[in-house]
């Protein structure tokens, strides 16, 4: 009788050894999925973004408004594009993974010789990109209309990707999570605007009483757009430092979740 050898789930290889090619192939494939319908991931977030800006700024009478001494505009920017980072972020890897389950060819992400960390790593490049690029779509629009100073861009540029990181990994862990497109609207409605929402995006946390204030402080969307915010205008709700350590701390707690479920094939092998 010939015995029979069950391939492993992921290429296994000697610690250290990389397949870049295998990971530069699945990188550009998750940028390429995207750009092909570049109109309704990126420049539609970026239309919807400047609107809300519009909008705001009309309701609200941002060009009279000040808001913790600077012009409500101003304010305004940075909150918006990190809202429209950590939503896209999102949606590219989560999109990526709950439409090849659905569509049955899932099996293609599985069977190429790549690792866990490797695929990991991979899907979250491939958010990150859509991140960024939506970032700089929503921001080269209201250049003429708003100042955008940029004191600490190395600042803007930590917490543009941290957050789009971290948004990459709950995408991956929600994709994976998923069976139907209900379950994702489902996380999309009721978690991820939400949060984005409720954290300071339109307004500074100060003006809240105290009980909210510190509700807001676990709220790690609260840590990217202050963070973002203190790039651009050079004033911070919070410790630019504690947001720095948090982001941080949720990027590596979370891209180990997504490299154990990975490797356990969760509701992948099915």
């Amino acid at each position: 009788m010939h015995q029979i050898i069950e391939k492993p789930a992921y290429d296994v290889r000697p610690m250290g050894r990389v397949n870049w090619i295998g990971l530069w192939t699945l990188y550009c494939k998750e940028v390429q999925r995207f750009m092909k319908v570049g109109m309704q991931t990126v420049f539609a977030p970026a239309v919807t973004t400047i609107l809300f800006f519009a909008i705001f700024m009309v309701a609200l009478g941002g060009d009279h408004r000040v808001v913790d001494g600077m012009p409500f505009g101003e304010f305004l920017v940075p909150g918006l594009v990190m809202m429209g980072i950590v939503q896209n972020s999102f949606a590219n890897t989560s999109s990526s993974l709950l439409i090849a389950k659905v569509q049955g060819n899932i099996v293609d992400l599985l069977m190429p010789p790549l690792s866990a960390g490797e695929m990991t790593l991979a899907f979250v490049l491939g958010g990150i990109t859509r991140g960024l690029l939506v970032a700089v779509v929503v921001v080269l629009p209201l250049l003429p209309f708003v100042h955008v100073a940029l004191p600490h861009p190395l600042v803007a540029l930590y917490y543009a990707l941290s957050a789009s990181m971290l948004l990459s990994l709950i995408g991956l862990l929600g994709g994976i999570w998923a069976t139907k497109f209900d379950h994702m609207a489902a996380v999309t409605n009721f978690v991820i605007m939400p949060l984005s929402f409720l954290s300071g995006t339109f307004y500074s946390i100060e003006r809240l009483p105290g009980v909210w204030q510190t509700i807001s402080h676990f709220n790690p969307f609260f840590y990217a757009i202050d963070g973002l915010r203190y790039a651009f205008t050079g004033h911070a709700d919070g410790s630019i430092v504690l947001g720095a350590v948090v982001m941080a701390a949720l990027n590596v707690i979370f891209y180990a979740i997504c490299y154990w479920v990975f490797r356990r094939g969760y509701r992948l092998k099915d």
